[in-house]
């Protein structure tokens, strides 16, 4: 028998951090609550690392020991639930059921993808369409399941082609991956970021910011990952043939039609979706905040009378563990930066680096997490709070930081199990798909690449649109 050695040295680890902190005597400057803070972080960091547990119990229980213990008031353990950014992601996930509902995905992929005539086309169409997605449906794993039904018409329409369905497996979750960056209801950790942010600095990233700042990164690193993917996976002979994908084609592995006249729900359904992104990117002319834009969609969404899909239906989509990982993990954003644990864990950092350095430093960290870190929304919870409070002691712009490190951790291909996208196109009973030396050989060419294109914007673009890489 095996012995997995990885929870007891985790453990000792964490223990050994906590007996340091226990000791009054050491660690200068540090106080009470700080000291508190910090052994209840390292507890729950190394507990998301090496043991099983579900992610959420541990972020119940860590900012249950931060109230307990009186670092941080129940109100405010209790309050992340009623953040704005909580609520606008559980409408977003009601507006995603009532497009899922009427089938307008399946619409979109036979209009995208059935205009393709080569290879090259076929997986720029398919990544147009996937970056599109983000703007309907919130999380990637949500993406992911919607998109492989028209992964596994591709694949039927393909099975002479065996290199081009593997390249297309690769494909569907490296593009759901990276283009979450679209928009801020794109993953939970973006979420997490613009909370720490606010409690942290007072800055607010809206809807319309993360759009303008995340788009093009996402529509560039999800362009070059794509090329990235075919020319990693295919040779030149199977790129040079043409490809032919026709609406029935789709249409076998969809119960709604994807052609034809379209019904009043899926009218209706269109109409209200695209009222609701118009609103969400025009917020700085109206005022109204997302979240409040997103319960007006839901509301009518749900609707008896104009709605396609139950309320309670569209509820029982809402990923509440992640919700309430996102209230607890706000709650210890809120507990370092109060207690001022996150100001003395940079304080030794060295002065005097300058803010290129500092930068590469935190997207290289960020890029690498994920073998540490699986879960995407633990990766910022840890990383964030730190980031931002570093940037300002470097003085760096701590919303450039925070932004660069968000987006750097969305890269999280190299195993199967670094993130659920990738573990479900990894396993397709009858379909040809990746193997984990696959994602090896992927990983090494995209991984130094998606950190360089981070970098490029944090630096270059960002500055030109409001952001600059200093304060």
């Amino acid at each position: 028998m095996t012995l997995n050695l990885r929870p007891l040295a985790a453990l000792c680890v964490a223990l050994s951090l906590c007996a340091l902190l226990a000791v009054p005597g050491n660690f200068a400057g540090l106080g009470a609550d700080a000291r508190l803070t910090l052994a209840v972080f390292a507890l729950a960091t190394c507990a998301w690392i090496a043991t099983p547990v579900d992610d959420t119990y541990i972020a119940l229980g860590a900012g249950l020991a931060l109230t307990v213990t009186g670092v941080i008031s129940s109100d405010t353990l209790f309050g992340t639930l009623g953040d704005s950014t909580v609520w606008l992601l559980i409408c977003a996930f009601v507006l995603a059921a009532a497009v899922t509902r009427t089938g307008l995905a399946g619409r979109a992929a036979a209009f995208l993808v059935g205009g393709a005539r080569s290879v090259r086309q076929l997986v720029h169409l398919t990544t147009a369409a996937l970056i599109v997605t983000a703007f309907a449906v919130p999380a990637t794993s949500g993406r992911a399941a919607l998109a492989l039904p028209v992964f596994l018409a591709l694949a039927r329409a393909l099975a002479d082609r065996r290199r081009l369905i593997v390249m297309l497996a690769l494909l569907f979750p490296t593009v759901i991956l990276l283009s979450a960056v679209a928009t801020l209801i794109g993953a939970g950790a973006h979420l997490i970021t613009v909370s720490v942010l606010w409690q942290a600095t007072g800055d607010r990233i809206g809807f319309t910011e993360w759009l303008l700042l995340g788009l093009p990164l996402a529509v560039v690193s999800s362009h070059l990952a794509a090329e990235t993917v075919l020319l990693t996976t295919t040779r030149r002979a199977d790129r040079e043939g043409a490809v032919r994908i026709t609406p029935e084609q789709i249409q076998e592995h969809s119960d709604d039609p994807v052609t034809g006249p379209w019904s009043q729900a899926e009218k209706r359904c269109a109409l209200l979706l695209g009222t609701v992104v118009v609103l969400w990117c025009s917020e700085p002319l109206h005022r109204v905040p997302p979240a409040v834009v997103a319960l007006i969609g839901a509301v009518v969404a749900a609707s008896p009378a104009l709605g396609t899909v139950h309320l309670k239906d569209a509820l029982k989509t809402v990923p509440w563990a992640l919700l309430l990982f996102m209230a607890a993990t706000m709650a210890m954003g809120v507990a370092l930066a109060d207690s001022g644990a996150a100001q003395w864990l940079v304080g030794g950092l060295p002065s005097g680096v300058s803010p290129l350095l500092f930068l590469v430093v935190v997207v290289v960290i960020s890029t690498a997490a994920h073998l540490v870190l699986q879960s995407r929304s633990a990766r910022s919870s840890v990383l964030v709070p730190l980031v931002v409070a570093a940037a300002v002691g470097a003085g760096v712009n701590p919303v450039a930081a925070a932004l660069a490190s968000t987006a750097a951790a969305g890269f999280c291909h190299t195993l199967p199990a670094s993130a659920k996208p990738v573990t479900l196109f990894s396993d397709l009973p009858g379909t040809p798909t990746y193997t984990p030396r696959d994602l090896l050989r992927l990983s090494a060419v995209l991984a130094p690449l998606t950190a360089a294109v981070v970098l490029l914007f944090a630096v270059v673009v960002w500055p030109v649109l409001g952001v600059p890489v200093t304060r």
